[in-house]
């Protein structure tokens, strides 16, 4: 499986969980988040892809950031509609479209974006649009019957290794966040990298 670290702020920090070479960093481009990215992205390994997350955005303002930061993936985390994600289809980035999951028929909702993202993410619902710390019930994933490849996040820690490399239904990446940091934003490389060396 794949590995994502979200919510990167911090330039020396950037690119220090950049050396264990994550195959996708996110900056959080909403401002009501305490991740909020407004700097420059280091220069980083060009296996790594930089994502984007953005939450209900001004279609140019997700451009701007897009060739600001040379991002190579747009994850959608509000209430984009189809056609709002269908509008970058076309942008020379790949779409992740987030879905908050709490029950198996919360996958229904997953349908009429089939054609136009690349990619679904799977959180937890809670107040906040990410970042919650707490997972949901990841049996629910036996129900998901896509080939769409999803990202699952919410609440992994390193103590989650060993029920996510058990996963029936195996997930295209595993996506972390708080669980990871020393503070909102500043992870925590050395539990990143022994995570990243048990993932399967």
């Amino acid at each position: 499986m794949k590995l994502k670290v979200c919510g990167m702020k911090y330039s020396d920090n950037i690119s220090e969980t950049g050396s264990l070479l994550p195959d996708f960093l996110g900056f959080i481009f909403w401002e009501k988040s305490s991740r909020y990215f407004d700097g420059e992205i280091p220069e980083l390994p060009q296996t790594i892809k930089k994502v984007g997350v953005f939450v209900d955005a001004d279609a140019d303002f997700v451009r701007s950031r897009i060739a600001k930061h040379e991002l190579n993936v747009v994850q959608f985390h509000g209430n984009e509609s189809v056609q709002y994600c269908a509008d970058f289809q076309n942008s020379g980035v790949e779409i992740i479209k987030v879905f908050s999951i709490e029950t198996a028929q919360d996958f229904a909702k997953t349908e009429d974006y089939q054609s136009v993202c690349d990619y679904f993410l799977f959180d937890t619902k809670g107040k906040l649009p990410g970042g919650n710390g707490f997972a949901f019930d990841w049996k629910i994933l036996e129900k998901y019957k896509s080939r769409k490849p999803f990202f699952l996040s919410g609440g992994i820690g390193p103590e989650s290794i060993e029920d996510i490399n058990k996963l029936s239904v195996k997930p295209f990446a595993i996506d972390i966040n708080s669980r990871f940091e020393i503070s909102a934003g500043l992870k925590n490389v050395a539990e990143i990298k022994q995570f990243k060396y048990d993932l399967l």
